[in-house]
């Protein structure tokens, strides 16, 4: 019986024991948490988006980077095989708006005690609160892991480390330095699928407010888009957050310093005369009023007075005093609220790490490193990353089953 010795008890590791297990390896899933799955548990605001609902072209259209490097670890465990397999324990899986997959409960511990029913079953050994210090090479193999307690010996080893995201739940970027350490090439790390800061403080005022149905535009200081998108997003005590927000920041890494601009269409759905026309009908019915009190009917009630004070037009005007001009500016800014972007809120609030090890230098195949034979990587930690909606998620499963199901495995 061959001995394998896992890295990291996240999604690529739990899945990997799994496969590495039902292989009929004896299987060693070291994780230097008290728990498995930690990060798994707050996925989905806590409900676990477990994977997507659709066709394999749609995964491989929604993962921004080295898709064609997944389209093995793709074939060999997809999203149908996920949910077939959680549901298999008695966990139920609802279908949601995108296609994104979730518990029946909406609680991410049920996928976790799915996982770990299985981790159980093909009599993988757990060791909780194990941190491991590097790996173990001589002559070009893999040999072991590094612990507190010294070497332990193996035939294999599958790093499944995660990222550097959420470093809370124990992903601080481990695996990269083991790779490294083994002459991996790892790439430039970003924060990705991660809130934006604005030099604006008014979005403060406006905290917690959701913009249903609307478009944005980022541009760089020399007027080039970078990034549009219509759907939803929310305002946060330091910037900018929600699904188009997150979209957008995996397409400014690195562009922080270009004087990036964020526009936000109140109104996607009218162009400007007649959105000037809608305005025209509101005054007419408000015609007495105080301008702060005729927008109800077309904006939301908290942010209408950052909508005024944007527009230069006293608040306290009468709407039949206002101006063509004025009137013109209001247009004007409810078509394109503008926003400096300043940064990212960091890997704290980071779905997902940007870089990684170069998949130039693994075997897509079969996971395992180019340069180190019988050294395997899984998830996270490869050069691979996804918009949100699942795909990230089945990213580690499918890596990570590959991995195990390969390991040790002649080609």
């Amino acid at each position: 019986m061959s001995s394998v010795l896992i890295i990291g008890g996240g999604a690529a590791g739990m899945m990997a024991a799994i496969a590495a297990g039902y292989n009929g390896n004896e299987v060693h899933l070291f994780e230097k948490n008290d728990r498995l799955g930690k990060k798994i548990f707050i996925t989905g605001k806590g409900r676990c988006n477990i994977t997507n609902a659709s066709s394999i072209e749609n995964h491989f259209s929604n993962i921004i980077y080295n898709e064609k490097f997944l389209y093995s670890a793709y074939n060999n465990f997809s999203s149908e095989d996920i949910c077939n397999m959680i549901e298999s324990t008695g966990i139920e899986t609802k279908i949601e708006r995108g296609n994104r997959v979730f518990p029946v409960s909406d609680k991410a511990a049920d996928v976790v005690s799915a996982l770990e029913r299985y981790i159980r079953k093909n009599k993988v050994k757990l060791h909780l609160n194990s941190p491991v210090k590097g790996i173990e090479v001589k002559d070009g193999l893999a040999v072991g892991i590094k612990t507190a307690g010294g070497v332990v010996e193996t035939d294999a080893v599958i790093v499944c480390t995660g990222g550097l995201s959420y470093p809370g739940t124990g992903s601080t970027g481990d695996g990269y330095k083991f790779a490294k350490d083994c002459g991996h090439k790892v790439t430039k790390l970003y924060p990705s699928l991660v809130p934006l800061r604005t030099k604006e403080n008014w979005c403060s005022e406006v905290m917690g407010l959701s913009l249903k149905n609307i478009a944005i535009s980022i541009k760089n200081n020399k007027g080039k888009e970078l990034y549009k998108d219509f759907g939803e997003m929310l305002f946060t005590h330091f910037g900018v957050s929600g699904p188009v927000i997150l979209s957008a920041s995996r397409h400014l890494l690195g562009k922080f310093d270009e004087g990036l601009k964020l526009y936000i269409d109140l109104k996607p759905a009218l162009d400007e005369k007649t959105l000037d026309s809608r305005i025209l009908r509101d005054f007419e019915k408000y015609i007495n009023k105080d301008f702060s009190n005729a927008l109800g009917d077309l904006l939301p009630q908290k942010l209408i007075p950052v909508v005024i004070r944007l527009s230069g037009i006293d608040n306290g005007k009468k709407v039949h005093d206002i101006t063509k001009e004025e009137r013109k500016r209001l247009v004007s800014v409810i078509k394109g609220l503008e926003l400096n972007i300043t940064g990212t809120t960091g890997y704290n609030e980071a779905v997902i790490t940007s870089g990684g090890i170069d998949v130039d230098e693994i075997n897509p195949s079969t996971m395992e490193s180019k340069l180190i034979k019988n050294l395997y990587f899984a998830g996270e930690v490869l050069d691979c990353d996804a918009y949100t909606g699942g795909y990230n998620l089945q990213i580690a499963f499918s890596t990570g089953f590959t991995a195990g199901n390969n390991v040790l495995s002649e080609e």
